[in-house]
């Protein structure tokens, strides 16, 4: 029995092929996958050799699914750019409503059958791009696609169906563009391979070898997709986001919609939500940065209790301020439960060392606690707010979690679900003196780093 192939010169994940569950009648719609196509999907790939193309998925870190498809005659090599040009230049396209939409005109298509081109002219101009030397390759976010580990879990039914509907939907639309191979990447996790972060791109250069610094011709490279944070003029729809444009930006690229790239229509204007670069620059705004640590120790023995978003820079203000001026840390992340904290903080206090609670610290009933801990030792307590919105802490926590090592992520921190942010914000109530601080101190967020984690931090994340 043969074996099937893989891509790339990495081992990875089997396949996970699972056969589709019973499915109900549903009235036919125009759709672009043929019964070729289908036949062609279920082939074992011993007797489709023999046939016009074949199909080959593998998975990479349980997260990012790849598919190469290779016609008869195709051998998946990157070949030479028009004219012997040493650097490739490269096509790079979103998938679902960028080369392919609905044929049902619902937002998702219900099934492996639901699509059809975005436009007539998609597959004429992806084979005129593949004949003037570009790389045509497809990157796609797929959040609705789960690849569960078969080591440790298995996959539900509903995942199961997702999954298969997807590949068998990706092998119609690849069959009909008629290119000789094409590759897909799709990103099915929070992490760093979903876009605007750059992992489904650097995959793609090294299973092409494009690895070197002078491979890819970006000058003349592209990324065509969906989400340019475009917003809702003349009656146009407003896009659910802006992470193609962001991608595209990370790595250097010239960006385009499917309607300014097929259609040649007008570009629309478009909104980002946090710009890291522009942040940057401005640091000299009072609002978002600080100089120096606005925090001195002016009690033999207090508690600092800091109070803000996940994400804000807390954790980093006490290693980077605090610490050096004698301060032990509380911090729930770490020792779980509130009580712990409450519990090693008396230690501390009892010992006679000051103590900085590191928690997010909302609302003024969470607060109360460590007040009267206060007040049972008879120290002052000072709260320190920090004003980071919540762009720039998500932004900050997505830096922290996905790029290990000592100055980015020496707790190693995992990323946050978005409903950490929003619970937050819920919450929130400005501390007031009136509480029984002694004084409340308000803190902007500051990058401080090195030029390197600097231009990382620069980047987009979210």
């Amino acid at each position: 029995m043969s074996t099937r192939p893989t891509l790339g010169k990495r081992p990875s994940s089997h396949d996970r092929d699972v056969s589709p569950p019973p499915t109900k009648r549903r009235p036919q719609v125009q759709s672009g996958t043929t019964s070729k196509a289908v036949a062609s999907f279920f082939t074992p790939l011993s007797q489709k050799e023999k046939g016009p193309e074949t199909m080959a998925w593998r998975v990479v870190n349980d997260s990012l699914l790849i598919g190469r498809f290779t016609s008869r005659g195709g051998t998946g090599a990157v070949g030479v750019a028009a004219g012997g040009a040493k650097r490739r230049k490269i096509a790079a396209f979103d998938f679902d409503s960028t080369l392919v939409t609905s044929a049902s005109g619902k937002v998702f298509s219900r099934d492996a059958t639901d699509w059809k081109w975005w436009h007539p002219s998609v597959p004429t101009v992806l084979r005129g791009l593949h004949e003037k030397g570009y790389l045509v390759t497809i990157l796609s976010n797929q959040g609705g696609i789960t690849l569960a580990n078969t080591k440790s879990s298995k996959p539900a039914k509903n995942d199961q169906k997702r999954l298969l509907d997807f590949k068998l939907k990706v092998v119609a639309v690849l069959s009909q563009l008629d290119l000789p191979s094409i590759s897909i990447y799709a990103a099915t996790s929070r992490d760093q391979y979903r876009k605007p972060r750059t992992g489904m791109w650097h995959e793609m250069l090294e299973d092409h070898d494009l690895e070197a610094p002078d491979a890819v011709d970006l000058e003349n490279s592209f990324f065509v997709g969906d989400a340019g944070g475009r917003q809702a003029v003349g009656g146009r729809v407003k896009d659910h986001s802006c992470v193609d444009r962001d991608f595209a930006a990370n790595l250097g690229i010239a960006f385009h919609t499917p309607e300014e790239y097929f259609l040649q229509e007008e570009a629309r204007p478009f909104v980002r939500g946090f710009e890291p670069a522009a942040f940057l620059e401005n640091a000299g705004d009072a609002d978002s940065a600080r100089k120096g640590s606005p925090i001195t120790k002016t009690n033999p023995l207090d508690i600092i209790l800091l109070c803000g978003s996940p994400g804000a820079g807390k954790s980093s203000f006490y290693w980077r301020h605090l610490q050096s001026l004698g301060y032990e840390r509380v911090n729930q992340d770490t020792l779980k439960t509130r009580e712990k904290c409450l519990k090693i903080a008396r230690v501390f206090l009892q010992e006679g060392k000051s103590v900085v609670v590191d928690n997010t610290n909302a609302d003024a009933e969470t607060r109360a606690h460590w007040i009267a801990l206060a007040k049972s030792f008879n120290v002052p307590i000072r709260c320190v707010l920090f004003t980071a919105n919540p762009e720039l802490c998500q932004h900050n926590d997505t830096v922290r979690a996905l790029n290990a090592g000592p100055d980015t992520n020496p707790e190693s921190r995992t990323l946050l679900p978005r409903l950490a942010f929003t619970g937050f914000a819920s919450r929130f109530q400005e501390p007031k003196v009136e509480e029984g601080f002694q004084d409340v101190v308000k803190v902007g967020f500051e990058f401080e780093g090195s030029d390197e984690l600097k231009k990382v931090w620069g980047k987009y994340w979210v």
